[in-house]
């Protein structure tokens, strides 16, 4: 396959953006972005709900798909799998940076890895909080069945 140029947005942390480059580097497509922890992302234990880290995920996921002007991607990719490992606690007020790659593009299915680092905060060292893979399929709008990635989205890949 075609590499696609990677995206990258700085995070303003060298740290966080030599990990960053690292793992962007090589992959068939990929893109990061940065986000805060808000108050309403955290739980009653003083840290981010575990659901935070899909959320901003899939914010990096459509961030790359408009990057790659395949917008048709959101209506006909849903998830079939995911895996998350959760290495570390994210705080209210603290900087993230996630990163998502395309590993794998089949006839039908996407596969994915990503990343999530926790910038430096209140004394704290930047840290990976979560990373893992997930799977996307094709299913045309209005079938129950997949089928081969339409071929808008695969030359959007191979740009």
């Amino acid at each position: 396959m075609v590499k696609n140029s990677i995206q990258m947005q700085p995070s303003g942390d060298a740290s966080v953006d030599t990990l960053l480059g690292g793992f962007l580097a090589g992959a068939v497509a990929g893109t990061s972005l940065q986000r805060t922890i808000e108050w309403v992302d955290t739980d009653a234990a003083g840290h981010q709900h575990n659901s935070v880290i899909m959320r901003m995920v899939e914010a990096a996921e459509a961030k790359l798909f408009r990057e790659l002007g395949a917008a048709s991607y959101f209506a006909i990719a849903p998830r079939v799998r995911h895996e998350i490992d959760y290495r570390a606690k994210l705080y209210f007020g603290q900087a993230v940076s996630t990163a998502i790659v395309i590993e794998h593009v089949g006839t039908t299915s996407m596969g994915f890895a990503f990343k999530v680092w926790g910038h430096p905060h209140e004394m704290r060292e930047a840290v990976l909080a979560a990373e893992g893979r997930f799977v996307t399929v094709c299913v045309p709008e209005g079938s129950e069945k997949s089928a081969p990635w339409p071929e808008s989205i695969r030359l959007a890949l191979h740009r």
